[in-house]
């Protein structure tokens, strides 16, 4: 326990940033030298005074309980996003969530169900047919295009179009580029002329067939309210459009990118999830869910959430003053071996011991307390549906993969993900699919995720 007389900030000291700077000042290599000094550490840049938490019970003080004395500060997206739920604060920020929170529980996420498992359909088709054809395949812009059929199939009841993708993911590499922490490295704010006019292309697009579908949209629901709620206008439908379109994708294609690298460098875990029980069965989605989550422990896509001190306090214990940005790192906590036996190893089956799951702060790849990521259930979602009926039908073999990690606003592979598809021998896809196939297991999954997240 931190006593009073121990409660000034332990810091890096300035031979230590120097030191970094001349390593090239990459921003996980500083946060990982602060977290050497304890689970609350600091450090300063210019006359920002910055602290780092790392450990669950002062990483839950933080998020969960204390959400109103550490907030959200501005958002650098909020050029291109506008007031939409990512950079909305304070009571907008509390009628946005209120408004949005039912389309994304897994009662919510059921309306949209159809539209997930034909986008699903859709890219197994590419992958069989490049299996049969021989035909490389990068995997990362398959998976891109998958996560924006996705999102654009249950916003417009459509499916994707190829100019609206490329209008989204120049929007998107805009919003990606942007530095986790810009302070750190010196960074200017980017241009976001031609992602906005990109991405204000692309909403009129969606507003104007979500208008004429006969089914149930999530444009629908944002209409509504504008048509019904003060103060609800049409601009900040466009913001929540853009923010479910350009930053909701890249959860779902960054983590399928690092999960297929990862079953290429180990084969046995592809195996273990497949033999965990036939197709359909809750043994084998719950074994697809532990291959997701072991992914989101190594690579949280969000791996640095920031946040603003708005008054002076005390965080395990170590004074943090008022003005400081405070600065949550899932990656660090995630790959801390006090708290993560073997850290750095890809171990799904840890996920499936009762008495080894999670404890509260080990583990927040979506964030915690009332500003976790609204969309966790659904990217699950539509990843668990994808894994269920590729994993037993095609086998990536990677012919290039990136360099490693980059670290901007994700954590994302460094580079593209090329590879050959192989048919598996044991794909059976007359009778052996899960697409179209709502079996127990899929109802039973479906329930385990409503108490899980």
């Amino acid at each position: 326990m931190v006593t009073a007389a121990d409660s000034t900030l332990p810091e890096l000291d300035a031979e230590e940033l120097v030191r970094w700077r001349a390593g090239g000042g990459r921003l996980v290599d500083l946060l990982t030298a602060a977290q050497r000094l304890g689970p609350v550490a600091g450090f300063r840049i210019g006359d920002r005074q910055v602290v780092l938490v790392t450990g669950p019970e002062e990483v839950q003080h933080v998020l969960a309980r204390n959400p109103d004395t550490y907030v959200k500060h501005g958002h650098r997206a909020k050029v291109l996003l506008g007031d939409g739920l990512l950079c909305a604060a304070g009571e907008p920020w509390r009628r946005q969530r209120k408004l949005l929170q039912p389309q994304f529980t897994v009662r919510g996420i059921r309306t949209y169900e159809p539209q997930l498992r034909a986008a699903v359909a859709a890219l197994a088709d590419r992958w069989r047919a490049a299996a049969d054809s021989g035909e490389a395949r990068e995997l990362d812009a398959d998976l891109r295009y998958f996560s924006l059929d996705v999102i654009w199939r249950s916003l417009t009841a459509q499916a994707l179009d190829e100019p609206t993708y490329r209008q989204l993911v120049a929007a998107g590499d805009s919003l990606a580029a942007i530095p986790a922490f810009a302070p750190a490295t010196g960074e200017t704010a980017a241009d976001f002329s031609q992602a906005v006019a990109d991405a204000d292309r692309a909403a009129e697009h969606a507003i104007a067939l979500a208008r004429k579908a006969d089914e149930p949209t999530l444009i629908a629901v944002l209409l509504r309210a504008a048509g019904e709620l003060p103060g609800y206008d049409e601009k900040l439908v466009r913001d929540e459009l853009l923010t479910l379109m350009v930053a909701g994708y890249e959860t779902t294609a960054t983590t399928l990118g690092w999960l297929f690298l990862l079953l290429d460098t180990h084969p046995e875990q592809r195996d273990w999830a497949l033999s965990a029980g036939p197709a359909g069965s809750a043994e084998r989605a719950a074994a697809i869910r532990a291959l997701i989550d072991e992914t989101l422990r190594l690579y949280p896509v969000a791996w640095l959430m920031p946040r603003h001190a708005a008054e002076t306090g005390t965080v395990g214990g170590r004074t943090v003053p008022a003005g400081a940005t405070v600065l949550l790192c899932p990656y660090l906590t995630h790959r801390d071996p006090a708290l993560w036996p073997d850290p750095e190893t890809f171990r799904p089956q840890r996920f499936l011991t009762a008495e080894r799951r999670p404890a509260p702060g080990t583990y927040f790849p979506f964030g915690l307390g009332p500003r976790a990521c609204i969309g966790a259930q659904f990217a699950v979602r539509e990843m668990t549906l994808l894994l269920e009926e590729l994993l037993p039908a095609v086998r990536p073999e990677i012919r290039e993969r990136p360099g490693g990690a980059g670290y901007r606003l994700t954590v994302h592979p460094d580079g593209p993900i090329r590879a050959v598809l192989r048919r598996d021998a044991g794909d059976r896809a007359a009778g052996d699919r899960a697409v179209g196939d709502p079996a127990a297991g899929d109802r039973a999954a479906r329930d385990r995720d409503e108490n899980r997240l």
